[in-house]
């Protein structure tokens, strides 16, 4: 007998079984995802210019460029997470701990669309796009761990259905 096989199947069914609705409405999503960016870019771009020493609007175009990918990814990602991570669970609202898994695997995520874009852009070395996009991302990862609880907190989540 293949225990995990057999939970894998499981939870594959769960998952199916779900509605292909989420708990959080398309315009509360855009809305979650659109404040996300842009106080985003408000503390971004001056810190990164200021850190970095390069122009502003040459890493605020970079920013812009990073935020419009980061804007889909995120109402995608969100969708995802919500429809076959929470409501097979039969809930809306995230623990602590999957606070902190949502953020990570947000992040690496969005890092493998990014970092091409970043190399290429500013022509760097792909290694030195990581470097910056790991910085970008450390940012991003504590960020967007506090607006997705702050924003649970204004905008609470609908019970699961």
């Amino acid at each position: 007998m293949n225990i995990g096989f057999t939970a894998q199947k499981d939870a594959k069914a769960l998952c199916t079984d779900v509605k292909p609705t989420t708990s959080r409405s398309t315009k509360d999503r855009i809305r979650m995802a659109l404040g996300f960016e842009l106080i985003g870019l408000l503390l971004l771009i001056p810190a990164s210019t200021w850190l970095l020493d390069k122009p502003a609007a040459e890493l605020g175009l970079l920013a812009v460029l990073m935020s419009l990918l980061a804007t889909w990814w995120n109402y995608q990602f969100n969708q995802l997470f919500d429809r076959y991570y929470l409501l097979p669970r039969g809930r809306s609202v995230k623990t602590q701990y999957e606070r902190i898994f949502h953020a990570i695997g947000f992040e690496f995520g969005l890092l493998a669309a990014i970092l091409p874009l970043t190399a290429w852009y500013l022509d760097i070395s792909i290694w030195h796009a990581l470097l910056l996009d790991f910085g970008f991302m450390l940012f991003y990862l504590v960020y967007g761990y506090f607006y997705h609880w702050g924003y649970d907190i204004v905008f609470p989540p609908p019970a699961a259905p």
